[in-house]
Parts: C-alpha cells; sequence; structure tokens
C-alpha cells in the first residue's frame, strides 16, 4: 500500500502532464467536469424558470433536441479528427477537452439512455450523477499512472497471479454487498476493496438478501448504516443534480 502510493506521488511530482498521453486525459477529465457542470447548471436554471437564460433548443415544430445529442455529435466529430489526421501541439490538446465536454453532455443524461425514456428530474435520472462520478474517478486514477488490479514489476508470474486473483475476488464480494463505487476504487487500490469487503452490506445488496435474515442484528445494522447513506447521498446529489421530482419529466431541461 506504502508503494503504491509512493508511486502516485512519484508520477504526481515528477510527470504529471509530462507525457502527450496523460496531458490528453486530464484535458478530457477536465473537458468532461467542465461539460457537465454547465449543462447541469443550464437544466437547473430552465427548471428554476429563469427568464435570462436562453432554454431548450427546439426546432421549428417544436421538437425538443436533448444535449445528449450535442454530446455524441462533438465525441464523434473530435474522434473523427484525432483519428483521421493525427494532430500535434494546440490541435491536440483543443480535440481532448471538446471529446471531453461531449462526454459531460452524454454522461448527464446517461440514465435517459439506460432506461430509454425521459427520467432527468427522477430518482432514476440520479443514475446520470452516478456515471460522471465514477468516470471522472476511473480517468483521473489512470491518468496519475494507477492501474487496475495492480500487482507490480516484481515476483513470479504465480505471486501475481495469485494478488490478481484476490483483488479480483475481493472486488466481486464488495460488488455483491451493493458497493458500486468502493468496488471501482478497490480495483485500482486494494485496500479500499478490502475495507469495503470487510464492512457490512447495504440492506438492498445481494450478499445482504441471502446472509442477512429478517430480525437479524447484521440485519438491523445494515438498514440502519443505509438510511444514514442515503440520507447523506441525498444531500450530497441535491447540490450537484437537482431536488428529484415525483413526475417523470419536471420541466423541459436542454
Amino acid at each position: 500500500m506504502l508503494s503504491l502510493l509512493a508511486q502516485i506521488d512519484i508520477n504526481v511530482t515528477q510527470d504529471f502532464l509530462g507525457r502527450p498521453g496523460q496531458r490528453a486525459g486530464f484535458l478530457v477529465l477536465a473537458g468532461l467536469l467542465g461539460g457537465f457542470l454547465f449543462i447541469r447548471t443550464s437544466a437547473r436554471l430552465i427548471r428554476m424558470q429563469v427568464s435570462w437564460w436562453p432554454g431548450n433548443v427546439e426546432t421549428s415544430s417544436g421538437l425538443h433536441i436533448h444535449h445528449l445529442v450535442w454530446g455524441i455529435v462533438t465525441i464523434m466529430a473530435s474522434g473523427f479528427l484525432m483519428f483521421s489526421f493525427q494532430p500535434d501541439g494546440l490541435m491536440v490538446d483543443a480535440l481532448a477537452i471538446a471529446f471531453g465536454i461531449g462526454c459531460g453532455l452524454t454522461l448527464d443524461e446517461f440514465a435517459l439512455w439506460l432506461h430509454l425514456e425521459d427520467v432527468y428530474w427522477t430518482e432514476q435520472g440520479r443514475a446520470s450523477v452516478d456515471a460522471v462520478i465514477i468516470a471522472v474517478l476511473i480517468g483521473s486514477l489512470l491518468v496519475v499512472g494507477v492501474a487496475p488490479f495492480d500487482s507490480g514489476d516484481h515476483g513470479s508470474i504465480w505471486a501475481i497471479v495469485l494478488l490478481i486473483s484476490v483483488n479480483v475476488a475481493v472486488t466481486l464480494v464488495v460488488v455483491s454487498k451493493g458497493k458500486l463505487l468502493t468496488a471501482v476504487l478497490g480495483a485500482f487500490i486494494p485496500f479500499v476493496g478490502l475495507i469495503g469487503a470487510i464492512r457490512i452490506a447495504k440492506p438492498t445488496s445481494r450478499w445482504a438478501r441471502r446472509r442477512y435474515p429478517d430480525g437479524s442484528a447484521k440485519r438491523r445494522k445494515a438498514v440502519e448504516r443505509g438510511r444514514r447513506f442515503e440520507a447523506l447521498q441525498d444531500s450530497f446529489f441535491n447540490i450537484i443534480g437537482g431536488r428529484p421530482s415525483d413526475e417523470a419529466d419536471d420541466g423541459p431541461h436542454p
């Protein structure tokens, strides 16, 4: 664990943004966060019916064009230009930012392409915020040089296989306990996964349904902890994504 943290520190302090791929990855992340925050703020302003904000994009026939469309077009255009012309210098940086912005616009409506219906302002719509958080988390770890299920460069092949197998097994346990974000972190940082595997499962998880009988102490503890976690999560999501509505579409969004 200490050697992993030392490796991350060395990468960040000595090589951060020093390699072209690392710099491009950082710019993609910056564009993703910027695009997400802008469009989510725009959607909230439209929901509040702020008079000076331009509002939705609609055709003359009244067809509402979701920002998912603009995100997909931006991703396709920037990707095509990158592969076709293979530029360098500032053009690479500009295309990386554009690609990230397209990802941000698209992931902000992740719940729409997951459910194939407009659930933007509902509880289901919060899957979009989850998707952005996971994407930023994975991207950030990769940018600073942390690889998933990394066993290091030393040791025999059997030791490496054993370490990776244990890490994968721990990650699967964490997933079965309903802790997706912890599982993602644990794939990169095994100590985090180990803590998640030891701690009690979420009450709605597969692990809890099979191993925590109704009325048991573990079931009560899981439910109590789950309520506290959901309250904190709801407060956090309300700040970032806005308070959900009971309606399938609480007003238009871009």
